[in-house]
């Protein structure tokens, strides 16, 4: 066997393992059987919406406005503005899921699920305010070699939760176990299955494995996007957000008039595909069955792209120049709207619009996807191509510095262990775009699932206190 092959091979048994006990499922009626850490997901979402009193609605004008430098001026530490924080953790979340996993909710799922992704994207927001605030809060100065860095997250604001019931031990471990399923996540997520994906996409736009010049040479773009990837995190957070602070606007950009210019091409079938999205998740005209499906792969795919309660999002947050952490948590929260509402929705409008989910033969992602492209115009798939490089770009990008984060707060602040952290993170890009490590990447997701667990428990203990800053927060700026 191959070195590859071996390595998949002698972590294949704990991987399987561990993945059974984070994605531990259980049966619903009609065959269904539904993950025990999304309903974890979902009710964390719906308990922050209703608990701050839909907070997600109520100040999404102002949010907006925050992000746009209309509410307030930017003042206090941090190195970053309240853009480039929302940029950097968008290019984490903006990825292969806003493509092929909206494609395999719909073809599971039917196009009902395309309206449920649209509800937890909703709801999700309101996770994704909470665990920002809170991570600006709790952020702290830490690196002496860098005195204007800022570090926070989960960990800091989970170890803290505990602090104040004086727990301090299960604080410390919670937040280093988040930290621990951080650090090996950002591997899975970013570095092996990103590139994969990139190379796999370039494999078929010049021939498929048989005729492709790349076709057994996964390690040139490996290298490739090593070297890319390698310019931007060498510098840090500020050079991480002036890159994503570009590329997520012009690649979001892209493939929304990619997308809507395929569905303005099909425009007289628009009226009809609402109807069927809207039929398929609010009625039983195909049965309790499918309506079940739908729901539980619309909400499961949007929690899996827009990562509202993983907890990654509130570390790139946390550099931002500000004193107001409940400011930053409006900025956050329109992420999962971003992600999933508008950028989802875009993918799923085009599948439905364009039918060829009706063709489709089992289970399929970035393929239905490109379909419904060339449904448009036949050299569509490469401007997919494109999207699909730039997605992945953005979120090794960002993954790495998570990755850095939860690295030295494991190990310590400092420019030694933000190296190690990175020559690891860069040799696993190669390996990614050159192996099939089937079992790696499902520790690595697991583990990223694995971030939900602690964090949304340090959410929990917090809540009161959020809410009182909240209130606090809105006082002042109507006063």
């Amino acid at each position: 066997m191959s070195i590859d092959q071996n390595i998949n091979a002698a972590f294949e048994p704990f991987a399987n393992k561990f993945a059974e006990v984070i994605f531990y499922s259980v049966a619903l009626p009609g065959g269904h059987d539904v993950k025990l850490v999304l309903i974890w997901l979902v009710a964390a979402a719906l308990f922050f919406t209703f608990y701050l009193g839909f907070i997600n609605l109520r100040f999404f004008k102002h949010a907006v406005d925050l992000v746009r430098g209309k509410a307030d001026g930017q003042s206090g530490d941090g190195q970053i503005s309240r853009f480039q924080a929302l940029a950097t953790s968008l290019s984490g979340t903006i990825g292969l899921g806003n493509i092929a996993g909206v494609a395999v909710a719909i073809s599971v799922g039917g196009p009902g699920a395309a309206f449920w992704m649209a509800f937890m994207g909703f709801f999700g927001m309101s996770t994704k305010f909470a665990e920002v605030a809170l991570g600006v809060k709790y952020r702290q100065h830490l690196n002496p070699e860098d005195p204007a860095s800022l570090s926070g997250g989960p960990m800091y604001y989970i170890k803290a939760a505990f602090d104040k019931f004086n727990l301090p031990f299960v604080g410390s471990v919670l937040g280093g176990s988040f930290a621990l399923f951080t650090a090996l996540g950002a591997i899975g997520a970013a570095s092996l299955f990103q590139t994969n994906q990139v190379f796999q996409q370039a494999l078929n736009i010049t021939g498929g494995p048989e005729a492709s010049f790349l076709a057994g040479k996964g390690w040139v773009v490996g290298l490739l996007m090593l070297f890319l990837v390698g310019l931007v995190i060498i510098g840090g957070i500020r050079s991480i957000a002036a890159v994503t602070s570009k590329v997520v606007p012009f690649m979001g950009l892209l493939y929304i008039v990619a997308g809507m210019t395929v569905i303005a091409m099909h425009a007289a079938d628009i009226p009809a595909a609402f109807v069927t999205i809207f039929e398929a998740a609010l009625t039983m005209k195909a049965g309790f069955g499918a309506l079940l499906g739908g729901f539980l792969m619309g909400v499961q795919r949007a929690s899996f792209s827009n990562e509202a309660g993983f907890g990654s999002a509130a570390i790139a947050h946390a550099e931002v120049k500000t004193n107001e952490p409940v400011s930053q948590g409006f900025v956050g929260m329109l992420g999962p709207f971003i992600d999933t509402i508008v950028i989802c929705m875009v993918t799923a409008l085009l599948i439905v619009v364009t039918g060829v989910y009706v063709e489709g033969n089992g289970i399929e992602g970035v393929e239905l996807t490109s379909r419904a492209f060339a449904a448009g115009l036949p050299w569509f798939p490469y401007v997919l191509f494109v999207v699909v490089f730039l997605f992945a770009y953005s979120t090794l990008i960002s993954w790495s510095y998570y990755g850095v984060k939860a690295f030295t707060y494991l190990f310590g602040e400092n420019k030694i262990n933000e190296v190690i952290y990175k020559v690891i993170f860069c040799f696993f890009i190669v390996i990614g775009a050159s192996a099939q490590l089937d079992s790696v990447i499902l520790f690595t997701d697991a583990s990223v699932f694995s971030m939900a667990i602690p964090n949304i428990i340090g959410l929990y203990l917090l809540a009161p206190e959020l809410r009182r800053d909240v209130k606090a927060y809105i006082q002042k700026i109507r006063a």
